[in-house]
């Protein structure tokens, strides 16, 4: 039993904290989560491929947190982060594999991007994807690669941009990725202590700097960014990065969050590992 309830407010909404949540029982630890337009979730572990025991990389969950599936046991190898393209299509990414790997919600793989186990053909340990409104496909690339790369829907090649360094449109480590539905991208800078926002040609716009070693962010309802940090801590802004509302959320540092369709927000966090579910309540 719960001896204490505890609660966040991130602008004008507060939320009830719930963890541990959702039956996320395997290998590695809780590195990301994603959910579908239905609500379905999709939550990634990241294990050790030399040392930890075969199991799913992607564990399908319910919104109430009961398991429905899992998947990518034998094509995944390490991965990272994972994004639900507007048709539903599940992208993990398989980081020092350097490869996208797509897969349907039940698991069946649909296709790959980039060519496995070749560092620079395209990506360089890649960290995260994001899609467009109209379904291209955005990679920070990421630990090695210092870069953002935009593919269609079908994963041909559109363009790039980026390169290492700390000045406007530079990157050390490009670790999440966020389109906006006008088409702007958010790029979580690590460690450059910063989020960056580029107009969808990639012509750097403006940073948020108030952040902490950034780690994801994902869009609310509203158009607004919500950005996990080391600090550590949930964020919300406009686009524009006036900060909204900011809380600590009882987390050790979220790796991955997502909000659902319901306005939940869930955390993924590696360290202790476990999922932490935020329910917003009504006024």
């Amino acid at each position: 039993m719960t001896r204490h309830t505890l609660f966040i407010t991130l602008g004008h909404q507060r939320y009830e904290i719930q963890r541990d949540w959702g039956d996320t029982a395997g290998p590695g630890g809780i590195s990301d989560v994603a959910c579908d337009k239905d609500g379905r979730i999709f939550v990634l572990l990241r294990a050790d491929a030399y040392k930890d025991p075969e199991g799913p990389a992607v564990i399908v969950l319910s919104p109430d947190g009961r398991r429905e599936g899992e998947f990518g046991h034998k094509e995944v190898a390490d991965g990272h982060m994972l994004g639900v393209s507007p048709d539903g299509i599940v992208h993990v990414v398989d980081r020092d594999a350097h490869q996208i790997i797509a897969f349907d919600r039940h698991g069946r793989e649909q296709g790959r991007i980039g060519r496995r186990h070749y560092a620079g053909e395209p990506f360089n340990s890649p960290c995260d994807v994001g899609f467009a409104p109209n379904g291209d496909i955005y990679v920070a690339d990421g630990y090695a690669g210092h870069k953002v790369h935009v593919f269609s829907s079908g994963g041909t090649p559109i363009r790039w941009w980026g390169e290492s360094g700390t000045g406007n449109g530079q990157f050390i480590a490009p670790h999440a990725v966020w389109v906006l539905a006008d088409g702007r991208v958010a790029v979580a800078d690590r460690d450059n202590n910063r989020v960056q926002i580029f107009s969808p040609d990639g012509a750097w716009l403006h940073s948020i700097t108030d952040v902490f070693k950034p780690m994801d962010i994902w869009g609310d309802a509203n158009g607004n960014l919500l950005i996990s940090d080391q600090v550590p801590r949930l964020s919300l802004y406009t686009p524009e990065g006036v900060l909204l509302g900011r809380g600590r959320a009882v987390l050790n540092g979220a790796h991955g969050i997502c909000i659902t369709p319901d306005g939940v927000i869930l955390t993924a966090e590696l360290n202790p590992r476990r999922m932490s579910r935020l329910v917003p309540l009504k006024k």
